[in-house]
């Protein structure tokens, strides 16, 4: 189980090993996009990687295709059915009952009924088809451009059509070996709109509520393709994407265009949240580096956190608490939005992947060890 937890949050190495996989491998990947996950009274216990709040209900998600619902804050559980097998890794609800999941081979899952019964949207062959097409647009758009380009310019834009042309060629690569790239994360305005982010830096966006999806990658500054971990959208009203490299990408006019910011950390980071206030974004990630900004990024002071761990979600409390959970147990509190946290490390040592506060000061945590209840310090109430 260790192993897939690291599949999650050190992506890089995990996707690397995928690609090298053969084409009988493929097609296994194929096969668990049409198997239906199978009912088991253990899915609570075993790996989830995400899990939100919709109403009443907390919704999780994790492997083997597991999406699982509570209607009493965690003490019960119901599993929901899913028309695929396949590792999830994020959810999120764009109304009470509107929701979406994301995971492995590119998947993407609608429900209508609050994660009772959820339907395939998308998969990693078609998503894959988008962004070749959308590639294939950018070099005609590029070749025409450098044709009526001064001299001047023409060394500069071929090199941007040569990076164009190795995208296009590592896509079709990967077309040919099946839908083998996760998508890591996702994230709803509404019924309609939203975006999901993932591996190699897809980047995809719906006005519809799925039934279309168009290739974003193109709307950001990512050249190199790197992977894309975290989307939310923070208190003023900014969408921010954070990834591999350091990458943050922020927008101001709803997703439409972002702006690249300067990042002090040059690591994969893995989440992002906003603290409740107005334009502060806390951004987090591998061992445990912690970069919080209150202008939208345009400047950025990094947290102190002597634990180290590799930090992989977060939340905000109605009383304004911020915990950050991740590998190896950690559990991080702050009271003081954010200007320090207190480091808590749970007894069994399981990676935490995702918490959620429910009453008091209590949390729902997922992770390796399936579902916790906990106070607000990590330690088990149950």
């Amino acid at each position: 189980m260790a192993n897939r937890l690291m599949c999650k949050t050190l992506g890089a190495a995990c996707l690397g090993l995928s690609m090298a996989w053969s084409a009988p491998a493929a097609f296994a990947l194929a096969d668990i996009i049409e198997t239906p996950a199978r009912p088991t009274d253990l899915a609570p216990e075993n790996l989830l990687n995400d899990a939100t709040r919709t109403g009443d209900r907390i919704v999780a998600v994790g492997e083997r295709g597991h999406i699982i619902y509570s209607d009493d804050e965690g003490e019960t559980w119901v599993q929901g059915e899913v028309p695929v097998s396949v590792t999830l890794t994020g959810i999120d609800f764009g109304s009470e009952t509107h929701g979406w999941a994301v995971g492995h081979s590119g998947v993407v899952l609608h429900t209508e009924d609050a994660g009772a019964t959820w339907s395939l949207q998308l998969d990693g062959i078609r998503a894959a088809a988008l962004a070749i097409e959308s590639r294939e647009e950018q070099i005609a758009a590029m070749e025409e451009r450098i044709e009526g380009a001064p001299e001047s310019e023409k060394s500069d834009l071929e090199w941007a059509l040569d990076d164009l042309y190795f995208a296009l060629e590592n896509l079709q690569a990967d077309l040919d070996v099946g839908p083998v790239n996760p998508l890591l994360d996702v994230w709803f305005e509404n019924e309609n709109r939203g975006f999901v982010v993932g591996a190699y830096g897809m980047f995809l966006r719906t006005t519809d509520g799925g039934e279309t999806w168009k290739d974003w990658a193109p709307r950001i500054e990512n050249r190199q393709n790197f992977h894309l971990n975290g989307i939310t959208r923070v208190t003023g009203g900014a969408l921010v994407v954070v990834g591999e490299a350091g990458q943050i990408h922020v927008s101001v006019d709803g997703g439409e265009t972002f702006e690249r910011r300067e990042s002090p950390y040059e690591g994969s980071l893995f989440g992002v949240i906003g603290t409740g206030q107005v334009n502060e974004v806390l951004a987090f990630g591998l061992r445990g580096n912690m970069l919080f900004s209150t202008d939208l990024g345009k400047s950025w002071r990094m947290i102190p956190n002597s634990a180290g761990a590799t930090l992989n979600d977060g939340a905000v409390a109605k009383d304004g608490r911020i915990t950050l959970v991740g590998n190896g147990g950690a559990v991080l509190l702050s009271t003081d939005r954010a200007e320090t946290f207190r480091e808590n490390f749970r007894s069994d040592r399981d990676g935490v992947m995702s918490v959620v506060p429910i009453s008091g000061t209590d949390l729902l945590l997922v992770g390796e060890g399936g579902v916790k209840i906990t106070d607000a310090r990590g330690k088990n109430l149950q």
